[in-house]
């Protein structure tokens, strides 16, 4: 048995947050303190349980006004899958245009979101 400390940033409030975790093979929460919402405790059994991220990068763009498109997940992923989701991203470009929302990479490391483009750039004629 375990106690971990956090910092909600679920909404503004920024309660602190204590858990009580029993770390066996696989952890599992069982208590939470200091929430004042649900959406605290939720948010905190999911960090022990099965932490989830967004990425945020760019990728470089060919025959574009600009050399970088911003991208992002359009979901998060398992915090463990983030290496693996780069290593796809590091290897892909894209040719101009490039509109805010274009899928650049669907399900990278097989997760269940896609990279999308969050930044507009255009063809240079």
């Amino acid at each position: 048995m375990s106690t971990r400390e956090f910092t909600c940033v679920v909404c503004p409030n920024g309660c602190s947050i204590v858990v009580d975790v029993d770390d066996d093979e696989t952890p599992v929460v069982t208590r939470v303190q200091g929430n004042v919402c649900k959406r605290g405790e939720s948010w905190a059994r999911q960090e022990v349980e099965n932490p989830m991220r967004t990425i945020a990068s760019s990728v470089p763009v060919r025959w574009g006004d600009f050399p970088l498109a911003s991208i992002r997940t359009s979901r998060p992923i398992p915090l463990s899958k983030i290496r693996e989701v780069m290593e796809e991203i590091r290897k892909v470009s894209v040719e101009a245009p490039v509109e805010i929302g274009d899928v650049v990479l669907p399900s990278p490391a097989g997760c269940d979101t896609e990279v999308i483009a969050t930044r507009k750039v255009r063809k240079v004629r």
